[in-house]
């Protein structure tokens, strides 16, 4: 089986269709978090994912979307104002409520859909679906160096240790949904991860790589692609909305 993991897509659904299009035939792709948030078409990307029963793990944008969504679910529910405000919001999450169709801008100010109750279901499922999605996912294929393939949201190699400590539950899942630390190469796995943006290529070193080349961020030189490594090959692959191309 060929694995085929796909970087922080951020709402970027043609670069994902792009990106899809041109890996290999029957490659199993799996997605390493923040699907959603920053990009306009998060409800699509999610839908995609969903769709086809593609794996992914929880991102930080997925737990700002639990958190906060719900909290905006709750507000709508019982009729109160929403939030015009808040880490989520700042962070992209205004553009993933435009992408369900939930609200829309008057003045610079978000306001609900007449009948947002009416259709508000499917944002609270995928939700719900979210809140499932695991912190890790070990493949059963090795890297060529031997080294059990381990895939998270961001490097996990440096809490590896503590996956069974429960007295470190909080530590080990904030350092590989938030965390910016440098991957170490002192535990026998081989890490996939994503959340900090790479300029130009994906970072491929020895016992990790980095998949995330910051494709929502297409005003910024070296940034603006979404790419995906492919396991079993080692070949790289990466687009935008509108080209796309292969390093080997």
């Amino acid at each position: 089986m060929n694995y085929c993991i796909v970087g922080d897509v951020h709402g970027e659904y043609k670069a994902l269709l792009n990106l899809v299009a041109m890996t290999p035939l029957n490659s199993k792709l799996i997605f390493v978090g923040d699907l959603v948030d920053r990009g306009l078409d998060s409800a699509k990307v999610v839908r995609f994912v969903r769709k086809y029963e593609l794996k992914c793990v929880q991102g930080n944008h997925e737990v700002m979307m639990i958190d906060f969504g719900s909290k905006f679910i709750d507000d709508i529910e019982q009729g109160k104002s929403i939030e015009q405000d808040n880490m989520w919001l700042e962070h992209g999450g205004k553009e993933t409520l435009l992408s369900y169709g939930l609200v829309s801008i008057v003045n610079n100010k978000m306001v609900p859909h007449p009948f947002i109750k009416d259709f508000i279901f499917q944002f609270k499922d995928d939700i719900e679906w979210m809140k499932k999605l695991p912190l890790y996912i070990e493949v059963d294929v090795n890297h060529k160096s031997g080294r059990k393939v381990v895939i998270s949201h961001s490097a996990i190699t440096p809490v590896w240790k503590l996956r069974e400590r429960e007295d470190h539950k909080k530590n080990f899942s904030n350092t590989i949904l938030w965390g910016r630390v440098k991957p170490i190469d002192s535990e026998p796995i081989f890490n996939i991860f994503g959340h900090t943006p790479q300029q130009y290529s994906v970072d491929i070193q020895k016992h990790y790589v980095n998949v995330d080349t910051g494709g929502y961020m297409k005003t910024t030189a070296g940034y603006g692609i979404l790419s995906a490594y492919c396991l079993v090959t080692g070949e790289v692959y990466s687009s935008s909305d509108l080209s796309y191309s292969r390093v080997s």
